[in-house]
């Protein structure tokens, strides 16, 4: 056992730096792969969000119409022919990269193996070597140590597989030096290794448990801070990979409190770290027996099982564009969009046809059953200088909590009433985001809440006795918290889809801005039929105190530069505006300023929406008051015929 265990240690020492550079190599690789994609409806809204991050945060970013996407380094084009060139020659490149790996795994495998008389030169020059001392590495020394228990090797190789820092990549060698098979060796790590992982995914969500861990937590939250965000399937081939590649810092304990960080689903994430468990021990099983060439056959094997999603995705991306170049990029930004957009349709969640209304989904989750949805991030998105905090919140569904663009969810803060003990009754919350979602998954849909706060003035600080419950419950939300939800609530809202000349009039204060940043995307941010059909102008009138109180302003900016005769934006800002009459300027007022045009769309068929507080309404009913009074019509019957035929929808508080 200890001469077997001298060959494959000189062996390992020949071979080991070049194996350890390959699996450098792919984790660089990996990380470029995963970091800050900007997934199809981002780069249409040039937003750059994810999944997990929501690029927001209080800095007010700078539109531009430039697309921002990642590419394998090739150099920035600015021209429409250079950019669908570079596109195609990179998947050209990619097809032969990926037969290349194939090709050369294949060799090395069958080429690992030595002749056997070189394996009789080696037995016979370690036999005529002299006696060496054994110097044994800690798995070594922790498998004798159970050894004296008289436990059995395979469950010491699952005992040592369990530890965390040492895990599989430090028990395969063990078996080896025990003289096991690989047969025997590989299914008993990988169990051991997966053993705490399942029970580990649980307790995290314990809060106690979680401040215990707090430290443990955070070191883990920046080891696997790159792991892919966007689609749940990024997310999955970069935990895999990141479990999956044998370094320091890595493994199926760190993985584990990643998943539970970024809020994946218990089963995706154990699937996704079992996948990255069993390539760390075909890695390692290579590393051992063959050296070189089996680590690196491994490592490319590794690279086809995680890599797919993200060469899968390639093509929808496209080089960086510096700031100098924003200018001369723009057309070979918007080709590239449309062919982008061309290639990732989005009409999974369609009605058939897409304007039928006659499916959508409402109260499918009721008071007493609700539905259990877990965050995946929860992101200030207003400046320094806004009143209040406003966060936006996505939370994960995984596809089995459908909705149409304009309705609500209903929210169940967490805890009891301390009145009586009941759980508190639930708060609707209009959803800011079209049906697919932020990721365009349709497994997300995301909030826009404002903390609910007051000011005492005898405090001279705020009351926590009078704070929102559920508002101040869900901006305190971290990735990986569950909500529990009810709904879909509501048609009021909804689009009129069928006849797509139809102006859309949406008037908001504040978070009253959700439903109609779910319009805009679908409108203008996504390829779904409605967006392909639109003929029409949506014109988004917002009351807000101040520029560092917008919400999602480089969003609607952005799309606007791409449609500038179909969107429409006027902000009202309070305490930075003036009114015709010198007074602030609020949304009532804002609206007053076009009241002639506003009336002339409605009387042509124009549907006006109205979200946020209800203190807007007197001012904007009195506004179309006088114009009918001008018109010599009778308000009354006007504003009841457009209420009949559905053009006046009202969701205010």
């Amino acid at each position: 056992g200890r001469k077997k265990y001298h060959t494959i240690k000189l062996e390992s020492m020949r071979t080991f730096p070049v194996a350890l550079a390959a699996v450098i190599a792919l984790a660089s690789n990996a990380s470029a792969f995963t970091s800050h994609r900007v997934a199809p409806s981002i780069v249409r809204s040039n937003v750059a969000s994810d999944s997990i991050s929501f690029a927001h945060a209080g800095v007010r970013q700078q539109n531009s119409s430039s697309l921002n996407m990642l590419s394998f380094g090739t150099k920035k084009s600015v021209a429409v022919s250079e950019t669908t060139t570079s596109v195609s020659k990179r998947k050209m490149a990619l097809k032969v990269l990926c037969k290349a790996a194939t090709a050369f795994s294949i060799m090395a495998i069958v080429t690992s193996a030595a002749p056997p008389a070189a394996l009789a030169a080696k037995s016979s020059a370690i036999a005529a070597a002299p006696e060496v001392v054994e110097h044994l590495h800690t798995g070594q020394k922790v498998a004798n140590f159970f050894r004296s228990f008289g436990i059995p090797d395979l469950a010491i190789l699952s005992i040592i597989s369990a530890m965390p820092v040492i895990e599989l990549r430090g028990a395969v060698p063990v078996g080896i030096w025990m003289g096991l098979p690989i047969t025997k060796v590989l299914p008993a790590c990988v169990f051991g290794n997966m053993v705490p992982i399942i029970p580990l995914l649980f307790l995290l969500k314990n809060e106690t448990l979680k401040k215990l861990m707090k430290p443990i937590l955070d070191r883990a939250e920046k080891k696997s801070s790159a792991l892919g965000v966007g689609s749940p399937e990024k997310q999955w081939a970069s935990l895999a990979a990141f479990v999956g590649i044998p370094l320091p810092g890595t493994g199926a304990w760190t993985g584990a409190m990643g998943a539970f960080l970024l809020g994946m689903p218990t089963a995706r994430a154990i699937s996704s770290i079992f996948t990255g468990v069993v390539s760390a021990g075909l890695i390692m099983s290579a590393i051992t027996l063959a050296g070189k060439k089996g680590g690196l056959a491994a490592l490319a094997i590794l690279a086809a099982v995680t890599g797919k999603e993200f060469l899968g995705g390639s093509s929808d991306s496209d080089e960086e564009s510096s700031s100098s170049e924003e200018a001369a990029a723009a057309p070979a930004a918007a080709a590239v969009v449309e062919e982008v957009a061309e290639e990732t349709k989005q009409d999974f969640l369609e009605a058939e046809p897409y304007y039928d209304q006659s499916s959508v989904p409402v109260n499918v989750y009721k008071n007493k059953t609700p539905f259990t949805g877990k965050v995946v991030s929860t992101k200030r998105i207003v400046g320094p200088k806004a009143t209040g905090e406003t966060c936006h919140i996505i939370i994960d569904h995984n596809g089995d909590f459908p909705y149409w663009e304009g309705q609500s969810w209903g929210v169940i803060p967490a805890g009891t009433r301390e009145k009586d003990g009941k759980p508190h009754n639930v708060r609707l919350y209009s959803i800011a985001s079209s049906r697919y979602g932020d990721d365009m998954s349709g497994k997300t849909g995301s909030l826009c809440v404002r903390r609910a706060n007051y000011w005492c003035p005898e405090l001279k600080a705020d009351d926590p006795a009078k704070k929102g419950i559920c508002s101040n419950f869900l901006c305190d939300t971290t990735a990986g918290d569950e909500v529990k939800m009810t709904g879909p609530a509501g048609k009021v809202m909804l689009m009129p889809e069928e006849d797509p000349t139809t102006d859309y009039i949406m008037v908001a204060t504040g978070t009253g801005i959700a439903p109609y940043r779910g319009f805009i995307r679908r409108l203008f941010n996504e390829n779904t039929p409605a967006a392909a059909a639109y003929k029409g102008e949506a014109w988004l009138f917002l009351g807000v105190a101040n520029s560092d109180a917008l919400l999602y302003d480089d969003e609607f900016q952005e799309a606007k530069s791409r449609f500038p005769k179909n969107l429409r934006i006027d902000y009202a800002l309070s305490r930075e505006q003036e009114n015709k009459s010198g007074g602030k300027m609020y949304i009532q007022d804002k609206v007053g300023e076009y009241a002639d045009e506003v009336f002339d769309k409605l009387n042509n068929g124009a549907h006006i929406y109205f979200c946020g507080l209800k203190g807007m309404m007197p001012g904007i009913q009195d506004m179309l008051k006088a114009v009918c009074a001008e018109k010599g019509l009778d308000y009354d019957e006007w504003i009841k015929g457009l209420k009949k035929a559905k053009q006046w929808h009202v969701e205010v508080y």
